[in-house]
């Protein structure tokens, strides 16, 4: 986005996201209850690129948090930065294929994640809280950009 995004530079901004993630996990955990669909290393020796915990067998594949958490918190960024939205949205995406890159969710459930994604984004613009929180982490960025990029971060 061009600038750091955290607690000490865009506290409203990183609040929100981080609120995101715990209203994400009130859509993505009971439809994972509900359907219960095996990851795709269950069952197989497969090479994945995280370690082989309990998760994998217990945690359902669909629909992916990853691609919710991804996809909504990418939106949200793209919204505040968004001479950056095309560069935000790739990673975005890119947060979620990554999931069935490293073998651990199916395309379906990274596709599902993300309609998810942007359901909870358009509710949450139903919400003036949010709406006002959303103005404010605009603010945040704008002001985090005047004061300059981080080195490892080009400015826009």
């Amino acid at each position: 986005a061009g600038v750091a995004i955290g607690p000490e530079t865009t506290p409203t901004l990183a609040r929100l996201l981080l609120r995101m993630t715990d209203d994400a996990a009130t859509l993505y955990q009971p439809a994972k209850a509900a359907f219960r669909r095996p990851r795709p290393p269950v069952g197989n020796t497969r090479p994945i690129c995280v370690p082989r915990e309990k998760w994998i067998e217990t945690d359902g594949s669909y629909p992916s948090g990853h691609g919710l958490i991804g996809w909504s918190w990418a939106l949200i960024i793209a919204e505040v930065a968004p001479e950056h939205a095309s560069a935000v949205l790739a990673r975005g995406r890119d947060f979620g294929d990554s999931r069935v890159v490293c073998g651990v969710h199916y395309p379906s459930d990274i596709e599902a994640g993300r309609y998810l994604g942007s359901a909870l984004v358009s509710r949450l613009h139903q919400d003036p809280a949010f709406v006002s929180d959303l103005a404010t982490a605009r603010a945040e960025v704008a002001a985090s950009r005047v004061q300059g990029a981080p080195k490892d971060c080009p400015a826009g």
